[in-house]
């Protein structure tokens, strides 16, 4: 039965141990296609599409073109933003622009999650020195309790704090 045994030789590509420095300075398709696999961020994806597209742009790639954008629509953009729903695209270019809007969109709601824990931390600060100031030191507890407590909460807090007798008795109503 020995005879009948494949006998198959290969050659194992990790393509995780690649140097990401020494993949950029190679231009190549496999290349490319490593570095897509092993991007962090739209940005690196978009900066190889960048390459892709020049690389694919003689008319003789088209379906060499067709295929990476298959392969986008199908592998990539699914396994690195899993809830997000990408509409069908057909060309290497369209997948370039649609990664442009989605790098503004990013950039845009971070700026705005970045706005949002500002002014969260500057409500706590402030409702800690409204605290201190009217019921002196306040201890490490109650401290985390204001700093863990939503939006809302700390307005109502603050709405109340010069009824409490105690802090104690103001973070517990």
């Amino acid at each position: 039965m020995e005879k009948y045994r494949p006998q198959v030789r290969y050659l194992l590509l990790d393509e995780g141990r690649f140097n990401p420095d020494e993949l950029s300075s190679l231009n190549n398709l496999v290349a490319a296609l490593f570095q897509l696999e092993n991007s962090r961020t739209e940005q690196e994806i978009q900066g190889v599409l960048v390459h892709l597209i020049d690389w694919l742009k003689d008319p003789k790639q088209t379906n060499l073109r067709r295929a990476f954008t298959v392969w986008f629509n199908r592998v990539l953009l699914p396994a690195k933003a899993p809830d997000a729903h990408f509409t069908e695209l057909n060309d290497l270019n369209e997948v370039n622009t649609m990664l442009a809007e989605r790098v503004k969109q990013w950039t845009k709601e971070w700026k705005q999650e970045g706005l949002q824990e500002g002014r969260q931390e500057e409500a706590t600060k402030l409702f800690l020195l409204l605290l201190e100031s009217k019921f002196g030191d306040v201890n490490q507890p109650l401290q985390e309790k204001v700093r863990n407590a939503s939006p809302e909460l700390i307005e109502t807090w603050t709405k109340q704090i010069f009824q409490a007798t105690t802090p104690e008795d103001l973070l517990d109503s």
